[in-house]
């Protein structure tokens, strides 16, 4: 503490960041100032403190702050910081998913609409998000289904390329093969973008025609998927707020806090229409609800397209201006902060207030067993194992070989405990031949280990231990490489599936976890979370190929019987997942055509 004494009487007036340390150098926690010298010193002095802002002083060994030119800069710093370093007592988002939207660019020529999951200042037009039982696929395959448009990102060229399947069995108008004029792709760009923007009727009614015409034919599955999606129509319908602007971008955001947890609740409408909306059980170390309510603020948008207007609690008006300007400055967008305080919007200002505070109570327990899975884990798996340091980052690989020729490493990333999915990387493996699992980990490692030192150590932290899916051997082939490059300060192991062994390099003996400890539990999370993340390389790889051609990979699966394929289930990913009595009942596969079609897939994976 005597560190910190004197560097508390050294703090500037200035405005800017700090950055709170615990006792092994990691970062706790990050925070904004507009006097820093008065903001720090209130964790030290002020009292009395609340709880959970007690709990992180109590682990402050150090900090050190960064001077900013104005306040606006502190904010956008502490928010790349908090990224950067994922400290444990600030707002993370880490169990939230960033939700789709459909995106179109005009300018082009022949646009393309399609699905993504960031959100990019060029120009484009995003519709979204996609959320509450609303499908963005469904909403994709509809405008397929209705304004003929394309899906691809097939180049369109002066020589016409050969028409896909979906021109066939008119999904696309095929600009790419000079199927239509510009002028007629252009008209049905503009129904489409107009369904995108509320107006449902076109779209219904094509879906009411097409259902009566599968149902006629005796189709009743098809006939069924159109039926749902006509439903899934007159939902969206139905969630319109009458009393408010069909123009109306919002989002409506609520905090709520019982000094130690704290949970948000944020409601989303477009054009007048509730699209759902999603709660955040937070752990964090903040000394107001403004200060907690400003920071969920500038990291919820970080990746997401802000609405025209935020309504949320009053608490935040000293927060206003700054918000408003760091919107302004991110997106080049007019962002409105607003503090209903009757009418409409207060009303759904209080639904999103109920939300949270129901959430916060059923997840109070759920957060302390998430500590127990996590942070408590890791203290554990250090008393276990006899690891020097806490072991922050985790980082675990594994090798997949598929269909004998493509082989894939991946690299999952665990951050006390919980999955940065941001982190995630795959490598393919370039130098090995045949299924080498050795050789392939050996090269991985040594590609991955190769950024330590060197620039790009700021995007591929070094990690507190390495995990290796495998047994000694797997261990030793990666010792080989650590010994090679003169690796130091990264801890090594090894977890076998069989049995689940854990194998280090201080002892001869393989380690036994009781199976009920959070620390074998959180072990066997990483590992196989990076099976299944090479395993998605099938996936992935797949989805880049054109449908047809995948198919034709399959013996038997002529252009006619790829079609049928295609008008039936429409994406790999159903054809992929379809039992053999729904694959046998298409035209003209039949059972045997369709176990060939599973045994190709389950080989695959």
């Amino acid at each position: 503490m005597d560190v910190i004494k004197e560097k508390l009487k050294l703090l500037p007036d200035n405005p800017g960041v700090y950055i709170m340390l615990d006792k092994y150098s990691n970062v706790i926690y990050v925070g904004k100032a507009r006097i820093l010298k008065n903001r720090v010193r209130q964790y030290f002095h002020s009292s009395p403190k609340p709880d959970k802002v007690m709990r992180m002083v109590e682990n402050i060994a150090d900090f050190n702050y960064i001077i900013t030119k104005t306040e606006r800069d502190a904010l956008a710093l502490e928010n790349n910081l908090i990224k950067k370093y994922k400290p444990k007592y600030n707002i993370l988002l880490k169990d939230d998913k960033t939700y789709p939207y459909i995106k179109v660019d005009l300018h082009e020529q022949y646009p393309a609409f399609y699905v993504t999951r960031k959100v990019k200042k060029d120009g484009a037009r995003y519709y979204g998000p996609y959320m509450g039982g609303v499908s963005y696929k469904d909403i994709l395959e509809i405008l397929q289904l209705t304004f003929r448009i394309r899906l691809c990102h097939t180049a369109i060229t002066d020589k016409p390329k050969r028409e896909c399947l979906n021109f066939h069995i008119g999904r696309c108008l095929a600009p790419c093969a000079h199927k239509c004029t510009r002028e007629e792709y252009a008209a049905c760009v503009k129904k489409a973008v107009n369904f995108l923007e509320g107006n449902y009727k076109d779209g219904e009614a094509v879906l009411k025609e097409k259902m009566l015409s599968a149902a006629a034919g005796e189709n009743f599955e098809l006939a069924l998927d159109y039926r749902n999606k006509i439903e899934m129509l007159s939902k969206l319908e139905a969630r319109r707020i009458t009393s408010l602007s069909n123009f109306l971008d919002a989002d409506i955001i609520a905090y709520t806090t019982n000094n130690l947890y704290s949970a948000i609740n944020v409601l989303i409408t477009r054009k007048g229409v509730m699209q759902g909306g999603t709660s955040y059980a937070l752990e964090d170390a903040h000394s107001s609800d403004a200060e907690a309510l400003s920071q969920f603020i500038s990291q919820y948008y970080a990746d997401r397209l802000p609405p025209s207007e935020i309504i949320t609690e009053s608490c935040l008006e000293g927060e206003k201006e700054l918000l408003e300007t760091f919107f302004k400055e991110k997106y080049d967008k007019s962002v409105k902060i607003t503090f209903a305080k009757q009418g409409v919007k207060a009303q759904l200002l209080q639904m999103a207030q109920e939300n949270a505070n129901e959430y916060l109570a059923k997840s109070i327990d759920k957060i302390k067993h998430k500590d127990d899975m996590t942070i408590n884990a890791c203290k554990r798996l250090q008393e276990v194992l006899k690891l020097k340091n806490y072991p922050r980052r985790m980082e675990c690989y594994d090798i997949s070989n598929i269909s004998g020729v493509d082989k894939v490493g991946s690299m999952v990333v665990f951050i006390d405990g919980e999955a940065d999915r941001n982190s995630y990387r795959r490598f393919r493996i370039k130098t090995v031949e045949g299924a080498n699992d050795f050789a392939s980990l050996q090269e991985v490692l040594t590609r991955r280990l190769k950024k330590l030192g060197t620039d790009e150590e700021e995007r591929f932290p070094k990690p507190d231990l390495i995990i290796i899916d495998g047994g000694k051997g797997q261990l030793s082939a990666v010792e080989e490489i650590f010994n090679q490059m003169g690796i130091s300060g990264i801890e090594l192991i090894s977890l076998a599936k069989r049995e689940e062994e854990v194998f280090t390099l201080t002892s001869e003996e393989s380690i036994r976890i009781d199976h009920r400890d959070f620390a074998l539990k959180m072990l066997q999370r990483i590992r196989d979370e990076a099976h299944r993340f090479a395993i998605t390389y099938f996936r992935n790889l797949h989805s880049k190929r054109n449908l047809e051609s995948v198919l034709s990979e399959i013996e038997g699966v002529g252009k006619k019987k790829r079609m049928a394929l295609m008008e039936r289930f429409g994406t790999i990913d159903k054809i992929m997942n379809a039992g053999e009595e729904e694959l046998a009942s298409t035209e003209g596969i039949g059972p045997v055509l369709a176990k060939n079609i599973r045994k190709y897939f389950e080989e695959k994976l």
